[in-house]
Parts: structure tokens; sequence; C-alpha cells
């Protein structure tokens, strides 16, 4: 049996820096900056989970983001909530590249995420979405 690596973390402190790494993805949409920038002017470590989301969230940004308008009919990306934006862009990063931490996981927080700081509608929204880029992105989904 493999051992979840981030099994020495507690529950919290994982979905803090997802939570973390959405309010920063958010922020540097806002002031049209790097996400790593922001990382850098507030001195998080390099070594943290936050870091490590961010990072790759930035790297596959334009392929994340490909993805979520192909799965988000009707939506164009730039109309829809930015934090929408943040949280799908965050949970598509961990489902194509974070085989350890399971798409129910990824999910629930995702919509957990949406639910608690974006619209009313946010929550189902992520949650259709995620799901269809889940079917084609793990076989464990």
């Amino acid at each position: 049996m493999a051992r979840d690596p981030e099994s020495f973390r507690t529950s919290d402190e994982r979905t803090d820096a997802r939570e973390q790494a959405v309010i920063l993805l958010y922020e540097s949409e806002q002031r049209s900056i790097s996400p790593l920038d922001i990382l850098e002017e507030r001195g998080v470590a390099s070594a943290d989970l936050t870091s490590l989301l961010l990072h790759g969230v930035q790297e596959g940004k334009p392929s994340i983001d490909e993805l979520i308008v192909s799965h988000a009919k009707g939506w164009a990306i730039d109309r829809m909530p930015a934090l929408d934006r943040a949280i799908l862009r965050l949970a598509i990063y961990e489902l194509l590249s974070r085989p350890d931490v399971p798409v129910a996981v990824v999910i629930d927080e995702a919509v957990e995420l949406a639910k608690r700081f974006s619209t009313d509608d946010s929550g189902r929204f992520v949650n259709g979405v995620l799901a269809a880029v889940a079917k084609n992105a793990r076989s464990d989904g």
C-alpha cells in the first residue's frame, strides 16, 4: 500500500494551504502580477504546500485554462467570477499533477472553497467543471 506523501500533515494544514493558494491566485489576478512575486513579497517558504501549488498553477496555466474553457460549456473564462477561476485553476492543477491526492478530495475541497468565497451558484459550477475534467484526467475519478 502506497503511503500518502502528505500524511505527515494534518488535513487542516492542506486545506489552509489550498485556501491560501486561492487567495494569492485571486490577488495576483487583481494586481496583474505573478502569484510567485506575491509569495516572494511575503516570504513564504519554498517547501510550503502553498508554494508548490502556486508554482504548479503558474507553470500549467495555459493548458489549465484550455481545460476550463473546454469543460465550462457556455462560459468564457473572462466572464467567470475571478474566485471561480482561481479555484478551478488550483483544482485542475491538482487533478493533473498530484495523483497522490484523490479526485474526491480535490473536488470536495474546491467546492467548499467556492461555497465559502464565491457566489451562491459557484459550488455547483465548480463541481460540474471539475467532474468533467476528472473523467479525462484521472482513472480514479
